[in-house]
């Protein structure tokens, strides 16, 4: 499906003060109440939220306003700036800024200059698994999550190597240890994290939260091999085992090869290293709403063809319900590295996991 032309939107900082004045905390005591961390800040719409970062991911986000990043830049979240978070607090900062839409907690309303107490995330539903960090420094991002009425999250990790130049052999070693017991050694890529709807019948079932989603934490992803990673996949698209994905599944799944194939042309054509780097899949999950979403754009390019209707912009119309979505994240381990090519150890996990999504729409 194709991507909007630009995702990079810099606001200015009278626009972000006004923004941040609006933000609501969201609450996240309960691990089946978000998909992300106490801590993380939403505005009162849940299209925008507040991440805690470094100052290297900060500045990687930055450069992708440069217009020689344009196609790249088309298959990250919206980046709108940055803000201060109050003075040194320690942070696990989340990997995955994602919220559920219309959910908040508490509106802050002090210092339209810093957010006060700088929130601690520890518990963060974080399939990455972000490491703790001092910041005093967020990125404001779109949520991608917010067109959805019931997202079907997925968190994979890409890279057989997973650490950068400025790991200690510690950090190494360890991180080594992890690709070499799980898939990321051999597929380039591993399962970080899940959050699929079950529908208003699984409430009741065990394992299922009280919003009816079901959680697949980091742990789940490392019991996957190379021979039945499949089942990760299989899980997250609601397939029996060996099954092939038909009707509007099938639709989404051919979508998300789409664009897999539009990010592997723009990192084909970029010189950088992006570790611990991933790809963060979004569908909606409720079978209505994804096939009324399927219907409305049925509609909507029929009648663009026809060229006998058109619709005027109305400030009080609901967005139209999205299908799905696709974006790269993480880039607290990224660079542009001009004159090293192409980032081959990412486009290897890209590859395998485009392998995996293509063998779902035909029997194992």
């Amino acid at each position: 499906m194709s991507q909007p032309a630009s995702k990079s939107i810099l606001l200015s900082s009278g626009v972000l003060v006004r923004l941040y004045n609006s933000f609501q905390k969201v609450n996240t005591n309960e691990a089946d109440e978000h998909l992300n961390s106490d801590g993380v800040l939403s505005d009162p719409s849940g299209a925008v939220v507040i991440k805690p970062c470094s100052q290297a991911e900060a500045d990687f986000y930055h450069t992708t306003a440069d217009a020689k990043h344009s196609h790249f830049a088309i298959f990250i979240p919206t980046f709108m700036g940055t803000l201060e978070l109050n003075s040194g607090s320690d942070l696990a900062a989340p990997t995955t800024a994602i919220m559920n839409p219309t959910k908040a907690g508490q509106a802050i309303t002090e210092s339209p200059h810093a957010i006060p107490n700088a929130p601690l995330v520890e518990e963060a539903w974080a399939p990455s698994n972000g490491g703790k960090i001092k910041t005093d420094l967020a990125i404001v991002l779109e949520n991608i999550a917010a067109p959805f009425k019931k997202p079907n999250i997925l968190d994979v990790k890409l890279g057989a190597r997973l650490w950068d130049d400025n790991a200690p052999p510690d950090k190494r070693a360890k991180l080594d240890k992890v690709a070499a017991e799980t898939t990321s050694k051999p597929l380039g890529f591993r399962i970080a994290g899940m959050r699929i709807w079950q529908g208003t019948a699984g409430a009741e079932s065990n394992g299922i939260s009280k919003d009816a989603y079901k959680l697949f934490d980091k742990h789940y992803g490392r019991t996957l091999s190379a021979e039945t990673v499949r089942q990760g996949f299989e899980d997250y698209f609601l397939l029996e085992r060996g099954a092939v994905a038909k009707g509007a599944l099938r639709k989404v799944i051919k979508r998300f090869l789409e664009d897999l194939a539009g990010l592997e042309y723009a990192l084909e054509h970029e010189e950088s290293r992006m570790y611990s780097a991933s790809l963060l899949f979004v569908y909606e999950g409720d079978r209505g709403a994804l096939e009324d979403a399927l219907v409305n754009e049925q509609d909507e390019s029929t009648n663009g063809l026809d060229g006998n209707e058109t619709h005027e912009e109305d400030d009080d119309e609901e967005d139209a319900p999205a299908v799905q979505g696709l974006k790269l994240i993480d880039f607290a381990h990224a660079e542009w590295t001009p004159g090293q090519g192409r980032d081959e150890n990412l486009l290897h996990g890209l590859r395998s996991t485009i392998k995996i999504l293509e063998g779902l729409l035909k029997s194992p």
